[in-house]
Formats: structure tokens, sequence, C-alpha cells
């Protein structure tokens, strides 16, 4: 009964993280394309951005990575799920596989860390076109966990890297091509 209730409240803050996670990069991306407004404009543009930024990151995405953290490992740990006792056998195999993800997943969260602090003190390092492919990564990460909760070993990890590589190729066409359309 615990368990369910630990699932629940980890698969809920996984949600509110991954909200933060896709919403900042677009703000980065918002904030870098001010600076070619108008003085009076940019200014008060990118102290809205800042703003918006620092509630979103300090209000949401840090509190629900840090819960999604302490929910998922009460999950292994919990009494109802001896996954530990299996480690011989191939079902937890998927579950490392998804830990490895989610440590990624964990540098990328520090990344965009980095970017608010720059941004908020007036650095610029990435242009929105680069932001725009860095705001992808979420999506790549969230597909690639789900994929290995859900499916867990009914899938190859042939297959499953097939399946990645294939997404990445469409999400960096579909930018390119959205650049061009954008351009005309």
């Amino acid at each position: 009964m615990l368990y369910s209730y630990l699932k629940a409240l980890h698969i809920i803050f996984i949600v509110t993280w991954f909200a933060g996670l896709f919403y900042m990069p677009r703000l980065f991306i918002y904030n870098v394309e001010a600076l070619y407004k108008p003085d009076g404009i940019r200014q008060a543009l990118q102290e809205q951005f800042t703003l918006m930024m620092k509630r979103l990151w300090y209000g949401i995405t840090w509190p629900s990575a840090i819960l999604s953290l302490i929910f998922g490992s009460s999950l292994l740990f919990s009494p109802d799920y001896k996954w530990y006792l299996n480690l011989l056998d191939s079902e937890p195999q998927w579950l490392f596989v998804k830990l490895i993800f989610v440590f990624f997943l964990y540098l990328y969260h520090f990344s965009l860390q980095i970017i608010l602090q720059q941004q908020a003190n007036g650095i610029f390092k990435y242009t929105s076109q680069q932001l725009r492919l860095w705001n992808e990564v979420a999506t790549i990460f969230l597909i690639a966990i789900v994929m290995l909760v859900v499916v867990k070993q009914s899938i190859s990890l042939v297959w499953g890297l097939v399946g990645l590589i294939t997404l990445i190729a469409l999400l960096m066409s579909a930018i390119k091509i959205y650049k061009s359309l954008r351009s005309k």
C-alpha cells in the first residue's frame, strides 16, 4: 500500500520537474531574443524573463527534482519492491539503464542551472538556435526513461538505441525545418 503512494508521488514530481525542464530553455531563448529589441523594451523583457526563470527554477523545478529523487529512492528501498534480491536475474537490468539515464538527466538539470546563473548575470553564451537544440535534450531523456520503465526488457538494447537515434534525427530535422520557416 505504501509503495503505491510513494510511486504516485514520484510520478507527480517527475511530471512537475519535467515541466520546469521543458519550459526553462524556452525562457532562455526568449531572454536571448530580447537582446535584439530596442533598449527600453529589452530591459523590461529581460527583467521579466529573469524573474520568471528564477520563480520557475527555484519554486518548481528544483523542489520537484529533489522530491523526485527522494520518492524514487524510497521506492528502491521499499519493503514492497525487492529488486536487489534478483540482481543476477535479467529483470533489474532495465532499472540500472534507467538510473544511468536519470544520472545524465540530473547533469542536464545542472547545466540549466549554469545557464540560468549566466543569463541572470547578463552573460549570454548561447544563441537562441543552440538553446533550441538544448531544449530537446529533456524530450530525449523523457522518452528513453518512460520507454525503459514501461517496456522494460521487451525491447532489445539494439532496437532501443536505433529508436533513440531515430528520435534524435527527427528532432534535429524538425528544428532545422523550423529554423528555415522562421527565417522566411
